[in-house]
């Protein structure tokens, strides 16, 4: 299928069933499908939709949608009561998802029962506490079994991120570093002594949201990151379609929506006909 980009979570029951066996299906998918985007002469896409928006109930169609439409990849958010690195509309669909009871384990099950017919592998985005309250090794192994293929943890640095990733490998998983226009190069090397799936290289000095223009020194970034990682960088925090890519001075492998979709989402348009609209 082609994709059509071109040129605050309670800790669960102490006793709960494991999920079903899903499609977990390893880091290496994640750089694959970005490999074979570019091999195509394309930038991958890579939506981003919290988890029950626009409802809990419309939550798999979207799902569903994004994936037929050609998505490359599908970032989840968790939604989280204090995400610091989000902007308003992202904000605003993690504050009304937790409200209609969204919780960690719930997103789990949800992913696991649609993963038999999903064909983009499915990262999670989301803040550390969830993860560490609902229990590291139960979450890598619950997320393996509903198909998860990685996870981007914006709070967790370089420096504390061993427990998680060492779970998450264990499940053949990826813990995807997240490095922006001002990272040091030093610490971009830090990261990529694990790193996995690929690269998020944040284009702003800032919180998620559409701009009509990205930051002087991403081009920089993009060629220092390029330097030292050997994975694929996808670029996010500001894209909202193909448009922007024109005339910038670099390509990026892949690019990240989520403000623009969660906003068209709620003004009550379909991800079908988003998708359709990026071709």
């Amino acid at each position: 299928m082609s994709s059509p980009m071109n040129p605050a979570a309670g800790s669960p029951p102490a006793q709960t069933p494991p999920l079903r066996a899903g499609q977990g299906s390893g880091a290496s998918v994640l750089t694959r499908r970005i490999e074979e985007a570019n091999a195509a002469g394309r930038v991958a896409f890579i939506p981003f939709i919290t988890a029950g928006f626009p409802t809990p109930a419309k939550f798999r169609q979207v799902l569903r949608e994004l994936d037929e439409g050609g998505a490359d990849i599908i970032e989840v958010g968790v939604p989280f009561s204090d995400p610091v690195a989000d902007g308003p509309m992202v904000e605003e669909a993690s504050r009304r998802a937790l409200a209609a009871g969204v919780r960690l384990r719930g997103i789990l099950e949800e992913l696991a029962e649609s993963a038999a017919g999903r064909s983009a592998p499915v990262v999670l985005m989301g803040y550390y506490n969830p993860f560490l309250q609902y229990g590291l090794e139960r979450f890598a192994r619950d997320a393996a079994a509903a198909g998860v293929s990685g996870c981007i943890v914006p709070d967790l640095p370089v420096d504390e991120d061993g427990p998680l990733r060492a779970v998450l490998e264990a499940q053949g998983m990826a813990l995807i570093p997240l490095v922006g226009v001002n990272t040091p190069t030093a610490r971009m090397q830090a990261y990529a002594h694990g790193a996995a799936g690929y690269v998020y290289l944040v284009s702003v000095l800032g919180v998620t949201g559409e701009r009509a223009a990205f930051a002087e020194e991403l081009a920089e970034a993009f060629t220092r990151a390029q330097s030292v990682f050997s994975l694929p960088l996808a670029v996010g925090f500001g894209f909202s379609g193909p448009a922007q890519l024109e005339g910038m001075p670099f390509r990026p492998q892949a690019v990240v929506v989520g403000s623009a979709l969660l906003r068209f989402l709620d003004a009550g348009g379909s991800a079908a006909d988003f998708m359709s609209r990026l071709a």
